[in-house]
């Protein structure tokens, strides 16, 4: 089994959202992705999603596009992004999920020997983004949501063990307490996303205190889903 990660999928097919007035890059990114993940991903795969799959503002919005995501190759799990607003109830959302998806919140799964958790993240003291008045109470809460998956995570039985964050836990000139939560529950792979075109200049990548980061936003890996390594 291979792992692959991809993020920031944007999807909209019914959704009024075109993604190229973002640049040339994004025009028919919906078929860059299918196309290439096809060619990359076998059923027997894993994929990891963290956040920003679909521009629908509402749970039956995004039905189109966790069909689509559903019919691609591979076992998908995700967790919810900045822009995920149709991901309201963790249960309305699984009941609308192919056997082949998986959603987290605040808690962890296992396919195969990979263990899996994650949370959407915040902006942290240090990051460019964040200002303390507006950004620390959902920092604090989000710390508080990925402890919970961790504490889930090591519950179960794997060899290998993924966290997906939508946000970056670190920079080139700094890294988050998600940071260090991570590593001590011994967590091996970190994928994130969130940064795009000009912002992409903030990615961090490589291992870190023994942590393989990796940014995996669409555009950032040419619409084409990532390979991690082989489980």
């Amino acid at each position: 089994m291979r792992v692959f990660a991809i993020s920031d999928l944007h999807l909209g097919a019914d959704v009024d959202k075109p993604m190229d007035v973002f640049g040339p890059d994004w025009e028919g990114h919906s078929e860059k992705i299918t196309a290439s993940w096809r060619e990359s991903v076998t059923e027997d795969d894993l994929v990891l999603l963290p956040g920003d799959l679909s521009w629908a503002m509402r749970t039956e919005e995004a039905v189109a596009d966790l069909d689509l995501i559903a019919a691609l190759p591979g076992h998908k799990v995700f967790i919810r992004g900045n822009h995920d607003y149709w991901f309201t109830s963790p249960l309305k959302v699984r009941r609308l999920l192919g056997e082949s998806v998986e959603a987290l919140r605040f808690d962890a799964c296992v396919y195969g020997d990979v263990g899996i958790c994650g949370v959407r993240g915040w902006p942290w003291p240090g990051y460019g983004e964040y200002d303390e008045e507006s950004d620390r109470r959902h920092y604090l809460k989000e710390l508080n949501r990925l402890r919970l998956s961790l504490e889930a995570l090591v519950k179960l039985r794997w060899r290998t063990a993924c966290a997906l964050i939508h946000y970056p836990p670190l920079t080139p000139s700094g890294r988050s307490e998600f940071c260090s939560m991570i590593r001590r529950a011994g967590v091996e792979w970190v994928v994130y996303g969130h940064l795009h075109g000009p912002a992409s200049g903030q990615v961090a990548e490589g291992v870190v205190d023994g942590v393989h980061y990796a940014c995996v936003s669409a555009d950032y890996i040419g619409f084409r889903p990532k390979l991690l390594f082989e489980a």
